[in-house]
Formats: structure tokens, sequence, C-alpha cells
């Protein structure tokens, strides 16, 4: 009988012979993987060049600037450009709001549903907050539209009900953040809460009855019991989520966003677009979009060293 090996190619071909199966399984993760995140890079080269449609990325020369070789031509148009510190602050401050109000509450609403002891009366909650997650964005933008419009949207149609004035919240740039936030939080907070009701399943009762027996209220046991016990898998998330720190989604912002509200929604991904695919300065925006994902990109690492000596808590 043959040795099994144990590493290099041999233990390879070994192992596909023997869990074939499971290789097959994985397979097609594999290839969305290559087709649509690893082969795209080969595009990012884009962002060094001036790109024509016409030659291709091969066939398209490398960035000049008065005649001379410029790979960062692109880079230093968008840091000195107008639109620059515009975009930038919008997507920081919509970003951080977002994780500030959007990171807690489905902890919260995850504890609070913890605490039901009707079986029926929380299934009726999970389903209600749950709901809206399914909602495209298309479609809660529409409902956006009806619920805020100028004069004869219900919301407004409820001020003035009670006295007040309508609000123009759909063309009024002070209002756009609260508007995008707030919203993100309707459609996605009980979405959110799955991922800590399945930790919450898990827990000991036999803590929870120890600390009653101790004298622990309701409170103490929360404070001393569930949030520890959560704090693990939300530290996880806070780390996914720091990720994504530039990334707010072009879809929704997009939707929402008029003429009157550019100032306080232009954000990177509606630059990107505009002179991506309005403009066909697809260098420029290429280049924006990989200064993006580098930031991103140090951002996570950053915070997950951060977790990982703080906390013991890492992706890695």
């Amino acid at each position: 009988m043959s040795a099994t090996p144990t590493k290099g190619w041999a233990y390879f071909k070994w192992s596909l012979r023997r869990n074939w199966s499971l290789y097959l399984l994985v397979l097609p993760v594999l290839i969305y993987f290559i087709i649509f995140l690893y082969w795209p890079m080969y595009g990012v080269q884009i962002a060094f060049k001036d790109f024509s449609p016409g030659k291709g990325i091969t066939g398209s020369p490398w960035a000049m600037t008065g005649g001379e070789l410029d790979l960062f031509k692109h880079f230093k148009n968008f840091f000195t450009s107008i639109h620059f510190t515009r975009t930038i602050r919008n997507t920081l401050t919509i970003s951080f709001y977002s994780l500030a109000v959007n990171f807690p509450i489905p902890i919260i609403l995850a504890i609070l549903m913890n605490e039901l002891r009707s079986p029926k009366f929380k299934s009726v909650v999970q389903t209600v907050t749950y709901l809206p997650h399914f909602i495209s964005v298309v479609v809660m933008c529409g409902m956006l539209w009806i619920f805020l419009r100028n004069e004869t949207g219900m919301v407004n149609l409820a001020i003035k009900a009670l006295g007040g004035q309508s609000i123009n919240f759909m063309n009024d740039g002070q209002y756009f953040k609260h508007v995008y936030v707030w919203s993100g939080v309707w459609q996605n907070a009980g979405w959110g809460t799955i991922i800590y009701m399945a930790t919450l399943s898990g827990l000991d009762v036999q803590m929870y009855e120890a600390a009653n027996i101790d004298g622990a209220n309701k409170w103490q046991q929360i404070w001393y019991i569930t949030l520890p016990c959560l704090m693990p898998t939300a530290a996880m998330l806070l780390i996914l989520d720091s990720g994504a720190i530039m990334n707010v989604g072009f879809d929704k912002v997009f939707l929402l966003q008029t003429d009157l509200t550019l100032e306080a929604s232009d954000v990177i991904s509606t630059l990107v677009y505009r002179r991506g695919m309005l403009d066909a300065n697809y260098s420029f925006s290429s280049a924006v979009g990989l200064f993006n994902s580098v930031i991103n990109c140090i951002i996570l690492v950053t915070v997950n060293a951060i977790s990982r000596k703080i906390g013991n808590v890492s992706l890695w």
C-alpha cells in the first residue's frame, strides 16, 4: 500500500481523486470569482493609459503629459479637480453616518427580539422586519419619492395635518443624507439581525439561569451575558463593513439624486458614472475607481490589525 502524499502537486492529485465531488461542488464559485473578480483586474491598466475603445486596452498608449510619460496623469487630474473635495466629503460623511446608525441597530433589535417570550409574536416581528429587505432598490426609491413628495407626499400631508409646514425632502440637499441612511435602516435592519439571532440561539441558557439565581435583573443579564457573547460576531461584521467605507451604493444615490441635491449627494460612484459612461473618459473613471479600492483595502487591513491587537478578533 503506497503512502499518502503530504504536500505538493502529488498531494493535490491524490486529494482531487479522493474528493472529486467536493471540488466539483466548489467549481462554480471558482469560475464566478475568476470571471467577475480576477479577470477584470486586467483592465486596471486603463487607469495608467490614455484609453481608446478603438485601440483596446493593449493598443492604447500609456498616459502622456506634454509628450512625456506620466502614468499617474489621471490620478493627478482627479486630485486637482473641483469634484475631489466634494465627492470625498460626501462619500465619507454618508459612509460613517450609515455605519454609525446601521451597525448598532441590528444588534439592539436582535436583543429585543431575543427577549420576546411569545413565539408567535416573535415570528410576526421577524417577518415584518425582514420583508423590506426583499424590496428592490428601484422600488424602494420610488416609494420614497411618493412618501416624501413635496406638498402631496404622505409624510408632508401628516406634517401639515399637525400644523407644520411641508418640507421639500427630495430636493433639499440638507435632507439627502438623512433620507439615504434612515431608509437603509428601514430596509436592512431586520435582515441584519439574522446573524445575531443565530449567535444568540447558540448561547447556553444555564448562564442566564445562574445569573437569575445570583439576583441579576434582565438588564444586567443583557449587559454581562448577551452583549459579551455578541461582541466577537459584531467585531467581525464591523471589520467587513469598514472595508467598504468608500463604497456608497451607486444605485440608491443615483435614483434619489437631483440637480438640486448634487452638492450634498455627489459621491465617488456617481462621479465615476458621469465621467466614465456619460463623458466617455474611461481612463479617468478607472483611476478614480482604483483609488477608491486601494483606500478601502488600506482601511480593511488597518481595522483588522487594530481588532486583532485589541480584542483578539480578526479576519486573518
